[in-house]
């Protein structure tokens, strides 16, 4: 039977300074659905608020707008999916095999504290699910804590977009916290590569995470690895 995936996305448009946009980095998330696809997986979008989701638009400018992202951009019935997402209480977790947390700098602001994606994200490593986000994706995990009140992150290995990569890419200065730092502070191993936005992805059992916007293709083939191991949900 086939899989079933979940996709995160944000509902945040801007920075804290409103002249400042932000929103969903698109090929975090096409360059998965795209190969998840092709496996034959099911696949549903959600973000915290439901509806639209905003996109970055440093993301759809030459030479970070990919092929995958212009195909999306030009097909009507999927640019759809991310105007009706839906929201985690729309969603039963015991129907779905995986959750992946898509980047973009607006998830910093409603991925970490939304209760609804907590528990979703809870239920979903307590069945025995897959786990993964990539680039700010992994925000999305900093808060969530399983039935035993431990962190999910605490003592697991994983990476996500490091502060250098915030500093090269000139927004150091404009966003909320240092997700590497807050990570580490909450028991997590972070790793990264040995140079910025370079491709990596680490696998820590049913916990898949990706450094940054170039990894999202490696990070949802080691998500298919994970998954081909296990039993479906059905």
């Amino acid at each position: 039977m086939s899989k079933r995936i979940i996709h995160v996305v944000t509902n945040v448009a801007h920075y804290d300074d409103p002249k400042e946009p932000t929103g969903l980095w698109l090929s975090e998330l096409t360059h998965a659905w795209d190969h998840f696809e092709a496996c034959g997986y099911e696949q549903a979008i959600v973000s915290p608020k439901g509806g639209h989701t905003p996109l970055e638009p440093r993301a759809l400018k030459w030479p970070l707008l990919d092929a995958s992202a212009k195909d999306w951009l030009g097909d009507k019935d999927r640019m759809s999916r991310l105007a009706a997402t839906a929201r985690p209480d729309d969603i039963d977790p015991s129907r779905f095999d995986a959750i992946y947390f898509t980047g973009g700098h607006g998830v910093m602001w409603d991925f970490p504290d939304d209760l609804g994606l907590q528990a979703l994200t809870r239920t979903m490593w307590e069945q025995g699910g897959i786990v993964a986000s990539v680039c700010h994706g992994y925000c999305g995990l900093l808060n969530v804590t399983l039935s035993d009140d431990t962190p999910l992150v605490a003592g697991r290995n994983l990476t996500g977009f490091s502060w250098s990569e915030e500093v090269v890419a000139g927004v150091a200065s404009k966003v909320p916290y240092n997700v590497e730092a807050e990570m580490k502070a909450r028991g997590a191993h972070y790793q990264k590569a040995l140079l910025p936005f370079l491709p990596y992805a680490r696998v820590d059992g049913r916990l898949v995470t990706g450094q940054n916007p170039f990894s999202a293709r490696l990070t949802a083939e080691k998500v298919v690895g994970a998954l081909e191991t296990l039993s479906p949900a059905h």
